[in-house]
């Protein structure tokens, strides 16, 4: 049977590990312990995937240049406060072992930032399964398509030949960005119904529908 997709990517915050909500928590935290105004769930959730800073840029647009810095060193002091605390959504490392016996070449984009990737990796047991990565303070942030476009190069794999997999508009709009098909996970950070006015290849609703998707189709 012929291989539809020879490289898959996945995001990894709200696609494979189960912490929007600890993000969301850590964005608030943040704003708290310097005395800013809390986004509300909805803008903490939409931001997720980006970079920190421009994360945090959409969420508290009011802030002074010069104090992004250490609202971010109180959101990774949150954040990573709660990171023991966090799981892999369930069957995601059975499908990335389906997937490295299929032999396809896997990856990951994300928001990231490369420290904060590597503990990921490492904690999770997963890092072995990748191929390449890329974080978002070595490449521009999703939209952009660097991302994706680095690790095809890498890789050498063509645009037709990869697929996205996220949990974020961002991701679906990077896919488009870099002519590569999308598909949108909706058990994480952004509701289906924004998903789905990205128009992506398909749409999955649990973990388990994920890993159904998968195997017919990749």
């Amino acid at each position: 049977m012929t291989t539809k997709f020879d490289l898959i990517v996945f995001d990894w915050d709200g696609t494979l590990m189960d912490s929007a909500a600890a993000i969301v928590h850590a964005i608030q935290c943040a704003c708290r312990d310097l005395g800013l105004p809390v986004p509300d769930e909805a803008c903490a959730r939409h931001v997720i995937g980006l970079g920190l800073i421009e994360a945090l840029q959409y969420a508290v647009p009011d802030l002074p240049p010069e104090d992004y810095p250490k609202l971010s060193e109180r959101y990774r002091h949150h954040y990573f406060a709660s990171f023991d605390d966090l799981v892999l959504f369930p069957g995601v490392a059975d499908l990335l072992a389906w997937l490295a016996r299929q032999g396809r070449l896997l990856a990951v984009a994300t928001g990231k930032s490369r420290k904060g990737l590597d503990h990921a990796l490492e904690r999770s047991g997963l890092g072995p399964f990748f191929h390449a990565t890329r974080c978002a303070d070595e490449c521009f942030s999703k939209p952009h398509p660097q991302m994706l476009e680095e690790l095809m190069f890498e890789l050498a794999v063509p645009p037709e030949k990869t697929l996205m997999i996220g949990d974020t508009t961002h991701d679906l709009r990077m896919a488009e960005s870099a002519g590569v098909a999308g598909l949108g996970v909706g058990f994480g950070a952004h509701p289906l119904e924004v998903l789905r006015a990205e128009s992506p290849l398909a749409l999955v609703e649990t973990p388990a529908a994920l890993v159904t998707w998968v195997k017919a189709n990749v």
